[in-house]
């Protein structure tokens, strides 16, 4: 079996030194220096107080060989559809896809995109590209998400995490699941790009502000798809206060390294007064960048 993921960044590459670490036959897709470094010497994880190298078979997307059985798009969301075309000639109607990109919508995205078999997905874990070549993972935290109507698939990419040894989870309503990763991710990646600080300094100095800004996505899920998020307002907060209290995230880092940020799906999707007033100064800085 022939697996594609799209992306190294914290998620991509932990997911793919992980798979070929547990001996499963795995491409990586990257760029730039980071994709040299890969190709030189190797993916390596650091986890807390241990790290790990990983050889792995990687590519730039314009290399593409074959058809890919499963693909894993880890890009930013802003580039899921650039990619998933990039592989149009390497996937049909047999090949799984699915996105662990941030967001509740990159499912239908990837299906509006190409004829396969898609799967709505999300995970958890605190990881980012700490240099070229290097994978910085904080924490316990992990968990992959995935499901939908097709049981063989939903069976297929659990095999895949099970070989690697890798927590997994395959909701009966993955798209509350989606929505229950979205809350969290959503405000603290907003508020720590607004606050330029990590996420236990937003729950020690801005808790009301996150659980006002929780409580807005609350609201917007259950106006617009029907989803009940309410209990999800104070497990968010837990959540936040037992994560390593420098945590950070993409968005925030982005902001402070001057990259292009995830700030329109993350931020600008929430149609609620205090998430839009973050969403218009982060906006600004965005341009100003």
């Amino acid at each position: 079996m022939k697996i594609a993921i799209v992306g190294l960044g914290g998620v991509g590459g932990y997911l793919a030194a992980s798979f070929a670490k547990s001996g499963l036959d795995v491409t990586g897709f990257a760029r730039g220096e980071h994709l040299q470094t890969i190709q030189k010497k190797g993916l390596k994880i650091t986890e807390d107080e241990k790290e790990w190298h990983a050889p792995l078979h990687v590519k730039h997307l314009d290399e593409a060989e074959g058809i890919y059985d499963v693909v894993m798009f880890c890009t930013k969301s802003y580039d899921l559809v650039s990619s998933c075309k990039a592989l149009q000639n390497h996937i049909n109607a047999d090949s799984i896809l699915l996105s662990f990109s941030n967001g509740v919508n990159n499912g239908d995205v990837l299906r509006a995109c190409c004829d396969a078999r898609v799967l709505d997905a999300c995970i958890y874990i605190l990881a980012h590209r700490e240099s070229p070549g290097v994978i910085r993972k904080k924490g316990k935290v992990f968990a992959a998400l995935f499901g939908g109507e097709d049981e063989a698939a939903i069976q297929t990419v659990a095999a895949l995490f099970e070989s690697a040894k890798l927590r997994y989870k395959t909701p009966k309503n993955i798209k509350e699941a989606l929505y229950k990763k979205y809350i969290f991710i959503a405000a603290f990646a907003t508020l720590s790009a607004y606050y330029n600080t990590g996420i236990g300094a937003i729950y020690e100095k801005h808790y009301e502000e996150a659980k006002r800004l929780l409580t807005e996505i609350a609201e917007f899920a259950k106006e617009t798809q029907g989803i009940e998020l309410f209990d999800e307002v104070q497990k968010s907060l837990e959540t936040a206060k037992k994560v390593p209290y420098d945590s950070s995230t993409s968005m925030a880092l982005d902001f402070q390294n001057g990259k292009k940020t995830e700030l329109e799906n993350l931020s600008g999707y929430v149609q609620k007064p205090f998430m839009q007033k973050l969403y218009n100064e982060l906006k600004k800085r965005e341009k100003n960048q």
